[in-house]
């Protein structure tokens, strides 16, 4: 599965999933936070290297590029949302290469998807929901570069507003024509976990109650999301439909 080029991609979430535990650990044991967000950016960096490093290879088909490519990029940028507040001088040179591996790499491979995504065969069924991941490199880098500057600015905005623009289009697109469920919808729940932290975040520093309720609208559309997505699989994992394949 690594080597396959579309499903290679997800093991990415490994990594992330180490450093995303290091911020709750925090919260009981510094130390070991540090520990388990180095395992974690170690991990990820590693699988960044080998993913890209792939790609040079060449021969890649047009329709491998899919929305699972950017993982690669996005998880990079969240050892910066994960590792922002650590205050050594070396954990702050190691946010500042995450960040740019993760910003350059992520708008590259998003220009191509996007191109792909415009020019060929539309993705199968069961990768539809995966589109969903297209917004994770705004939400996420809006909270890595928030963790950077330690400001919400102009350049943080937009980032923040585009990745809501493309959660309005991507959510309406999902509705109106729903892939058949498969354990890919899981997909949809890290990339809109990410929006709805980024929009916590911006309406606290900027204010408003349209704001509030937007932040408080996204994540009442994640639980149920959530929610949802753990009945369907538990009952497809029941009736034996989960594990076909």
């Amino acid at each position: 599965e690594f080597s396959h080029p579309i499903i290679g991609s997800f093991f990415g979430t490994v990594g992330i999933s180490i450093m995303l535990l290091s911020s709750v650990i925090g919260s009981y044991n510094s130390s070991a936070q540090l520990v388990v967000w180095c395992i974690g950016t170690l991990i990820t960096l590693t699988l960044s290297v080998l993913m890209i490093s792939r790609l040079l290879n060449g021969n890649a088909a047009p329709t491998s590029a899919v929305p699972a490519w950017l993982i690669g990029g996005v998880g990079s940028l969240d050892i910066v949302v994960t590792g922002g507040a650590f205050t050594a001088s070396w954990t702050h040179e190691v946010n500042l290469l995450a960040a740019a591996i993760g910003s350059v790499s992520a708008i590259v491979f998003f220009i191509l998807i996007f191109s792909r995504l415009i020019h060929h065969d539309p993705l199968g069924a069961a990768m539809r929901p995966s589109k969903m991941i297209l917004m994770a490199p705004f939400a996420v880098g809006f909270i890595a570069y928030v963790n950077l500057a330690q400001k919400v600015d102009m350049f943080a905005a937009l980032l923040f507003y585009f990745g809501l623009f493309l959660f309005a289009i991507i959510l309406y697109r999902l509705l109106v024509k729903p892939a058949p469920f498969s354990a890919t919808w899981w997909g949809i729940g890290f990339p809109m976990a990410a929006m709805t932290n980024a929009a916590f975040i911006y309406a606290g520093a900027v204010g408003g109650k349209g704001l509030g309720f937007i932040a408080a609208l996204l994540l009442f559309v994640l639980t149920t999301s959530v929610i949802v997505l753990s009945f369907r699989t538990l009952h497809a994992l029941l009736t034996g439909r989960l594990l076909s394949a």
